[in-house]
């Protein structure tokens, strides 16, 4: 580790700082050649570069909003993403771009032309692909410092302990209401907490639930037929897959977070509302 560290400030560069002042700031391409040196995922590099206050470029715009240790303590975590779809395609790629070290994510489904309205993974090219492929695909074009681990399967109540051993969050991405209860009861078992969000039409809803406590697989039910009948536009799916995205950075940074509370969005009235669960 000695020897990393002297690499890092070696190869390390002194920039302008977006919040001000000069400081020392590595780029991508040292941080892949420091990898291959020591034989270490890049996210673990550019942990090791945030701890001795050397900022990655890559992180740079995320400035004051994550300070230098909460950056790291993404870069160290491992986030279970359960479903690739809408809000799992759009959470993906935030959580490549956020700097979350480690992503495992399931969906045994493939894309097809319906899911061109709203599937950030869903292109005219990957129609047809398995969606862990086309994650695969973008995963190298946006991150590969982050470790991505890609399950080609439709989890069930079986396979998801496994799913969720070694993870610090669980995040439902699932299409419909189904294997919702299953995810927020294995992620209690695992003592992981669950980020949760859904939506149908312009409608949505965000929860964080902590092991042990109601969510809202509890009372929203496993019928599926309302997403299905008012649509999942675009904007409204952004939205949700947003705001999902930014309460997985604030519970594996410790800050707060909506922990026992539901965050009901109505992007047509233009409402937002907090319920405790």
């Amino acid at each position: 580790m000695g020897e990393l560290k002297a690499r890092i400030r070696e190869l390390a560069e002194d920039r302008p700082l977006p919040w001000g002042g000069t400081g020392p700031v590595l780029d991508t391409g040292p941080i892949h050649l420091l990898a291959r040196e020591h034989s270490l995922p890049g996210h673990a590099v550019e942990s090791a570069a945030l701890k001795l206050g050397v900022a990655p470029a890559r992180y740079l715009r995320n400035g004051l909003a994550l300070s230098l240790a909460d950056q790291a303590r993404l870069l160290d975590a491992r986030v279970a993403l359960v479903g690739l779809g809408g809000l799992g395609g759009a959470l993906f790629e935030q959580f490549l771009r956020l700097g979350i070290g480690s992503i495992r994510a399931a969906d045994g489904d493939s894309f097809e032309e319906t899911n061109l309205n709203r599937q950030s993974l869903a292109t005219m090219g990957s129609v047809g692909r398995d969606k862990t492929r086309a994650a695969r695909i973008r995963w190298g074009e946006i991150n590969p410092s982050a470790e991505f681990e890609d399950v080609s399967e439709f989890l069930s109540p079986d396979n998801l302990p496994d799913f969720l051993d070694g993870c610090a969050v669980a995040v439902d991405a699932l299409g419909g209401l189904s294997m919702r209860g299953h995810l927020q009861r294995a992620a209690a078992e695992a003592s992981v907490p669950l980020v949760t969000g859904a939506l149908a039409g312009w409608t949505g809803y965000v929860a964080v639930v902590l092991p042990g406590q109601p969510g809202p697989a509890d009372f929203m039910g496993t019928q599926d037929g309302a997403e299905e009948q008012l649509g999942c536009p675009a904007p409204a799916v952004n939205c949700i897959a947003s705001l999902m995205a930014a309460q997985t950075a604030a519970v594996l940074t410790g800050s707060p977070s909506l922990a026992g509370k539901l965050l009901v969005a109505d992007l047509k009235a233009m409402s937002f509302d907090t319920v405790t669960l």
